[in-house]
């Protein structure tokens, strides 16, 4: 949990390209589970659950809280897909679904990401 704060504090808004733009425009393989015109869903390398997958926008948008009212369909979108992959994945009994936004919220890839955790029991609270 040290690193993932670290790595976070570390990480540069604006840097570019992410390693998630890397990973749409196929320079860096992903275990892709979901994909269509305005998002992709793939499994984490690094899964804090027996379940642990990522669901990103094509279009980078850097954090949760630079979001504009154009982009409410989108987001809705994310969340839809986020529901339907964790259905896929067999998350019948629950599963958390995390945004990290900045520094203080241990954002260490300046491209908005959900992360979807399921598998076993989550705890509380989780920070």
């Amino acid at each position: 949990m040290a690193a993932d704060v670290e790595k976070a504090q570390r990480a540069a808004e604006g840097s570019s390209p992410t390693i998630f733009s890397k990973i749409l425009d196929g320079s860096i393989p992903a275990n892709i589970i979901y994909k269509d015109d305005q998002c992709v869903a793939f499994r984490d390398v690094a899964p804090q659950a027996p379940v642990h997958f990522l669901v990103i926008p094509r279009r980078p948008i850097p954090r949760i809280s630079r979001v504009a009212e154009s982009d409410a369909q989108l987001l809705g979108h994310l969340l839809l897909v986020a529901s339907k992959t964790a259905k896929a994945e067999g998350l019948e009994d629950g599963y958390r679904v995390v945004i990290n936004d900045g520094k203080q919220g241990a954002q260490s890839v300046y491209h908005l990401h959900l992360h979807v955790l399921g598998g076993r029991q989550m705890g509380w609270p989780p920070g």
